[in-house]
């Protein structure tokens, strides 16, 4: 699914190249890192964990990848995990970002806010909406299997302000 609309970059070479960005989107690893999920978020630009992390290690073997931002989910109750935001706002090449773990808990309008993407986590279902021209993207759960679902990651591409999101079903 591809969203466009207005961003926030001159019109030169320079940030032309600084506005394209792919974008490794995680979630709901529980303290499994499948080497899958590894391979599939290596090239990212930066990696975004939705929440449910499970274990300091976790990220830091994500931040052998990339840079990683992430939220804490519910599960995240170790004292560790109390540094983890509920929320994070990031504008990547010109495009804002909300991050939060359970999209049940949010207290704003996207839309209204300006945000063109709202990454979470918490169903491990993997879904990609358009609202509002807002982009809603879970990327599943990428930890142990649960309700049968797939397990899965995602990618967000970030090409002169137009927003791409795609899954990626691993293989296991």
């Amino acid at each position: 699914m591809t969203v466009s609309g207005a961003c926030a970059f001159r019109n030169n070479l320079k940030a032309m190249a600084e506005s394209t960005a792919i974008l490794g989107v995680i979630s709901d690893t529980h303290g499994l890192l499948r080497p899958e999920a590894v391979d599939a978020l290596r090239g990212s630009y930066r990696i975004l964990h939705a929440g449910d992390v499970g274990t300091p290690e976790i990220l830091a073997a994500l931040a052998q990848i990339a840079p990683v931002t992430a939220v804490r989910g519910n599960v995240d109750t170790a004292p560790w995990a109390r540094t983890l935001p509920e929320t994070e706002l990031l504008e990547i090449s010109g495009v804002s970002i909300y991050m939060l773990h359970d999209l049940a808990s949010l207290d704003l309008k996207p839309e209204a806010a300006g945000f063109r993407v709202m990454i979470y986590g918490h169903s491990h279902q993997p879904k990609i909406e358009e609202k509002n021209g807002v982009l809603y993207f879970n990327p599943g759960s990428a930890g142990p299997r649960r309700f049968h679902l797939p397990v899965s990651v995602g990618r967000v591409r970030i090409v002169a302000c137009n927003v791409t999101a795609e899954l990626m079903e691993l293989e296991i």
